[in-house]
């Protein structure tokens, strides 16, 4: 039992310190903080996945005061003690802590999907805490005083939706090529596809991509000025209802094609049974 927690302990130190490095490595970086990275916190579900709520929390405490200590610029817009402690829990503890729960659904269904739907389930939570310290303590800073919450979910939502993308995405894919469920993680033997389940697969993503770009096209021009500054007042022009409609309409034929997918190869599988 000691040699299994030492060996746990080593494998949460190593996954910490890949998912800095990983958070370090931006793809695209908002001007009032948020980034967009190449799945930074994938390596804390996973250690959440493999060894439970208990090391997933440690884990993803350990994580979250690293990211604190990377952006301790933010803290110097800041004079009151309250404000401080605000910004601590809600834009780093809490707001990081969440990944610690990324393997509740470890039981309840096949490896890949339990880590896509764990680390959707955790940058959701992740964003409902951007939200509320962007509607709080970065009112009147970063986010006008006026309609501060629906600012607040917009600008949170411009890097959160590619990061929880590309997130969701790494997770489906390691968790169909490597069974973290052993003691130590092996490669998974290749399962054939019919081909039609593989076109559902690709319709489905292509769903969400198109989503993703037709979002942006819809918002982000609304975000910069003609000089390219970066205007965060200009969420108000943007046209929400069109991207309300086409967001909605487009995930709704991706899931329905995903879980036609599935359906199918349940079936396939249970026939050859």
């Amino acid at each position: 039992m000691k040699r299994n927690n030492i060996r746990a302990l080593c494998e949460c130190s190593v996954m910490i310190a890949l998912s800095l490095v990983l958070g370090l490595v931006k793809i695209a970086e908002m001007p009032y903080g948020g980034s967009v990275t190449i799945a930074s916190m994938l390596p804390v579900a996973i250690v959440a996945y493999r060894h439970g709520l208990k090391w997933g929390m440690g884990t993803a405490l350990a994580s979250s005061v690293l990211q604190l200590l990377t952006g301790l610029k933010n803290f110097s817009y800041f004079t009151t003690w309250q404000s401080i402690v605000a910004l601590a829990l809600f834009d780093y503890i809490f707001a990081f802590c969440v990944f610690g729960l990324s393997g509740i659904f470890k039981k309840q269904m096949k490896q890949n999907l339990a880590l896509a739907l764990g680390t959707f389930l955790a940058s959701l939570l992740r964003y409902v805490c951007h939200v509320i310290s962007g509607a709080t303590i970065w009112a009147g800073l970063s986010i006008p005083d006026s309609a501060a919450l629906l600012y607040s979910l917009g600008y949170n939502a411009t890097y959160m939706v590619p990061e929880t993308i590309i997130l969701v995405a790494c997770a489906i894919y390691l968790g169909s090529v490597v069974d973290f469920r052993r003691e130590l993680p092996q490669r998974m033997r290749a399962e054939s596809i019919d081909k039609t389940q593989a076109a559902l697969y690709a319709s489905a993503g292509l769903c969400v991509l198109a989503a993703v770009i037709t979002d942006c096209a819809l918002i982000f021009p609304k975000l910069q000025s003609m000089t390219g500054e970066f205007i965060i007042m200009g969420l108000r022009y943007v046209n929400w209802l069109a991207v309300g409609i086409v967001t909605l309409s487009l995930f709704a034929i991706g899931a329905g094609l995903l879980l036609f997918a599935l359906k199918k190869g349940g079936a396939d599988t249970a026939k050859q049974a």
